[in-house]
């Protein structure tokens, strides 16, 4: 069977990359390292989430 992942960040997200990234550290240490199917959805969505959060720095010219 083929999963594929969306690559579409959901914009109802306000949570800071910090809050996010304390789901993700939640969600390995309830996995005990290893993940689901399921869990790994929820991986790449957190990721996405997170990546959206995360303050952009200014490029170097």
């Amino acid at each position: 069977m083929l999963h594929t992942m969306s690559t579409t960040v959901e914009a109802a997200s306000e949570r800071s990359a910090a809050e996010v990234n304390e789901q993700i550290r939640a969600l390995w240490l309830r996995s005990g390292g290893t993940l689901s199917v399921e869990q790994r959805e929820e991986y790449q969505r957190l990721v996405l989430e997170w990546a959206a959060a995360v303050p952009q720095s200014p490029k170097a010219a």
